[in-house]
């Protein structure tokens, strides 16, 4: 017997709550945007613009990075100024002026926009500024002489060349030291691929100034490193970074525990990164502040008039009270095809009760869903009953037979001779056999049936199949023929694969009358690998051929294991090829044989050693 719900936890209710809640957000949300908006026009129309701040901020800093001083950098500011009608002025940390783009002297803003220092910056005032906090045009000791540059630009030009001959573009770029470096222009090329050819390491060896200014740099840091008391087992080796032509992240090994090498690590670098701006600050101008715009405005705020006010509630309360009236119409919908679904779903299970469909959108599509819900169930409560009738079928006649055997054993009416005890021992390997394929899809259909997937050649799984039946097959006069012309991969678990082959095979050799050719092909059809077993037997009537891969199921209804196994073994062949992601299908007619076709995921076969890149 359903019970009546709560109200709160009522559909209807809780729409009409939610639907509160969205409109009410979305009327917050609109007056937020609008004033936001507004207030935003106003700053565009004063020229409070971030992206023009960030370049501005941006051209100082490179002014900063590439002069020691600021001296000349007034016709800098008035050249900015005049581009983008901003006031600019850059004073001292105590607000002593450097340098203003006005003529006349009015008071500056309270507060400085930025603070101008190339050796403390971001990677968002410079595209590829470094993390450490140093603007990339601050090169200083490591900028190139023109000889030196011309002799790295021939070098890169050499490379570039070598590049091409080898399928590789690239295209030639300078850094702002004056060293050449080479960008790979292929997208599906991996980073920092070198060709074997090209990688001479002539291009990346630091010139005579670079190795200067690093061996200047590794005396201030092993300076640095001495003063921490920190001795590491290799001395620090620092290199030219190829992206920035300063020095790069520096390197060491060391063999001390974890924790302690972590310590000095972090150490290394932040004694690098101090001797790096030791090393750059006579080439740098010094930190300065910058300050934008006149200095006597303020940020402007925009103020809702009460008229303004009241229009906003109005119409909030519109949309609230619009939104509930919708939201009950669409709600009282919702809720009867959902009242039918429960009632029918709170029914005893046998009566397998429908819901009509009313409606064609998410509660007609739930309705449709609990309708098939409710066909599959009756499916599955007849298979479930014929299952349990095949299974004791299939059990009663080998025990009957053992229980009779041992009956009339134990009365003296028998010897227990060895061909009684032969008798016995097939009847239990029928027992065994029928269990272990229960097992089987049992473990299929709970999803613990694991597999070792690797790369077989399907030439040689064909092989090892064909010779393990070869022997039953010659029994039965049955000639077996592997057809396979191309060397094929495939990607799936040994063992099971020849399970599944396997038992197409039995089957084949089954229902194939002497004098019969079994064959067995491989071929590639798109991006899968088709395993074929065909036979030249009596094959299978047009109307069995939706049952085959049931379980339990035989062509001959008499059930007679002459002609027929337990009827699980094509039932688990199709969940082992299921558990690959592969298909199995079969096409046959009366008289004319049957080709069991398997479908697995293909490889490319075992992985070439390629040369790692220089």
């Amino acid at each position: 017997m359903s019970r009546a719900l709560p109200l709160r936890r009522s559909l209807l209710v809780r729409l009409l709550i939610t639907s509160v809640l969205i409109a009410g957000c979305s009327v917050a949300a609109t007056a937020w945007l609008a004033v936001q908006t507004t207030t935003r026009a106003i700053q565009e129309e004063q020229g409070q613009v971030l992206a023009d701040d960030m370049d501005i901020l941006r051209q100082l800093s490179g002014y900063a990075a590439t002069h020691p001083d600021w001296t000349h950098v007034a016709g800098t500011l008035r050249a900015i100024s005049h581009r983008t009608g901003r006031r600019i002025a850059l004073t001292t940390a105590g607000r002593l002026p450097i340098a203003d783009s006005a003529d006349h002297k009015a008071s500056l803003p309270l507060k400085a926009a930025a603070t101008v220092d190339p050796l403390r910056t971001d990677t968002d005032t410079e595209p590829g500024a470094q993390l450490a906090g140093i603007d990339p045009r601050a090169v200083g000791p490591y900028r190139l002489p023109t000889v030196e540059r011309l002799t790295v630009a021939k070098l890169a030009t050499v490379r570039q060349h070598c590049f091409a001959r080898n399928g590789v573009h690239t295209r030639m770029e300078r850094l702002p030291g004056g060293r050449s470096y080479l960008t790979n222009l292929d997208p599906r090329a991996e980073p920092g691929y070198v060709p074997n050819e090209c990688a001479d390491g002539k291009l990346n060896t630091p010139t005579r100034t670079e190795q200067r200014a690093l061996d200047t740099l590794t005396g201030l840091t092993q300076s640095c490193l001495d003063r921490h008391d920190v001795h590491l087992d290799a001395p620090v080796a620092l290199t030219v970074d190829a992206t920035t032509g300063s020095a790069a992240e520096p390197y060491y090994m060391g063999k001390r525990p974890v924790e302690q090498e972590g310590v000095q690590a972090r150490t290394a670098k932040a004694c690098v990164d101090s001797a790096r701006r030791r090393q750059l600050t006579p080439y740098v101008a010094p930190a300065a502040e910058l300050f934008l715009g006149t200095g006597d405005s303020a940020t402007p705020r925009f103020n809702m008039s009460s008229a303004n006010k009241v229009k906003v509630a109005g119409v909030a309360g519109l949309v609230l009270a619009l939104t509930v009236a919708a939201t009950a119409l669409i709600a009282l919908r919702l809720v009867r095809p959902l009242r039918a679904l429960t009632a029918a779903a709170q029914q005893p299970p046998e009566q397998h009760v429908r819901v009509p469909v009313t409606t064609h959108d998410e509660t007609g599509v739930l309705a449709r869903a609990f309708n098939e819900l409710t066909e599959r169930r009756e499916r599955m409560e007849a298979q479930r009953k014929a299952m349990v009738s095949d299974i004791a079928h299939e059990l009663r006649t080998p025990l009957t037979n053992i229980r009779g055997w041992l009956e009339v054993a134990r009365d003296g009416l028998v010897d227990p001779d060895p061909e009684l005890l032969s008798s016995l021992h097939d009847e239990a390997v029928i027992l065994q056999r029928v269990i272990d394929d229960l097992q089987e899809l049992a473990a299929a259909d709970a999803g613990t049936l694991r597999l070792h997937r690797e790369e077989i050649r399907a030439d040689e799984l064909l092989e090892q199949v064909a010779a393990a039946h070869r022997v039953r097959a010659e029994d039965a006069e049955i000639r077996l023929v592997v057809d396979v012309t191309d060397t094929l991969w495939l990607n799936a678990d040994p063992v099971r694969t020849r399970q599944t082959l396997g038992n197409l095979m039995s089957n084949a050799i089954r229902h194939t009358l002497a004098g019969g050719t079994i064959t067995l092909r491989a071929r590639r059809q798109d991006d899968q690998i088709v395993l074929e077993v065909a036979d030249t037997g009596a094959g299978i009537e047009p109307e069995d051929l939706p049952h085959v891969f049931d379980r339990f199921w035989r062509a001959e209804k008499s059930r007679s294991r002459r002609t027929g196994g337990s009827g699980l073994g094509l039932a688990i062949v199709r969940h082992l090829v299921t558990a690959h992601g592969g298909t199995v299908t079969v096409s046959s007619a009366a008289g004319a044989g049957s080709v069991f076709a398997v479908r697995l995921p293909c490889a490319e076969g075992p992985d070439v050693p390629i040369a790692p890149p220089v």
